[in-house]
């Protein structure tokens, strides 16, 4: 165990045990920024007009036939995932 390690360990267990569930909490929160801060630009929504405008992008993908399949969609995803 590194230093680092060592401490935050020692911190949580110098904690109320009512608090566990909030820093599992921010724990989850965490690894889900790190997924989202190295996900494409094009699939992070910012906002309810950038959701509007992907999903139009999307909707005239799929008229013009620019479409893979769900097997190529998770192979890609896990390999955009572990870089």
């Amino acid at each position: 165990m590194s230093e680092k390690q060592r401490e935050i360990y020692d911190m949580i267990i110098e904690l109320p045990e009512e608090l566990y569930g909030k820093i599992l909490d921010y724990l989850d929160y965490l690894k889900f920024t790190t997924i989202v801060d190295k996900a494409p630009e094009e699939l992070i929504i910012k906002d309810k007009e950038d959701l509007i405008n992907k999903l139009a992008e999307g909707i005239k993908d799929t008229d013009a036939g620019n479409v893979v399949s769900l097997e190529e969609a998770i192979a890609e995803i896990k390999q955009t995932l572990a870089e």
